[in-house]
């Protein structure tokens, strides 16, 4: 299986692409039971998510702000330094390995 651990393994700043409210949910459902809280400690179900969420390093979870949208888009190789890792969250979970866009 899959898993958000993994993601969170990977060199580099993880920004996921969660194209709707089922995979969404999901994703944070299975951010949850994999461990994963935001940074002050809130579980993902607890709050909502965004189109593109943050995986980090440390098993948190964040939103990601305007630069971060813009950089996501923008087809840009880093962002602060670290290379940008783009994933589509519902072809990860599919199976389908054309899942990373970096």
């Amino acid at each position: 299986m899959r898993t958000i651990k993994n993601l969170s393994k990977l060199n580099g700043r993880v920004y996921v692409y969660l194209a709707n409210a089922e995979i969404g949910h999901r994703f944070m459902q299975q951010a949850e039971s994999e461990g994963f809280t935001f940074n002050d400690g809130v579980k993902p179900t607890e709050r909502g998510y965004e189109e593109i969420m943050a995986i980090n390093h440390n098993g948190t979870l964040n939103f990601v702000g305007t630069n971060g949208r813009i950089a996501y888009g923008s087809g840009v190789k880093q962002i602060a330094g670290e290379q940008l890792i783009r994933i589509d969250f519902e072809k990860y979970l599919s199976g389908d390995n054309n899942y990373c866009n970096s």
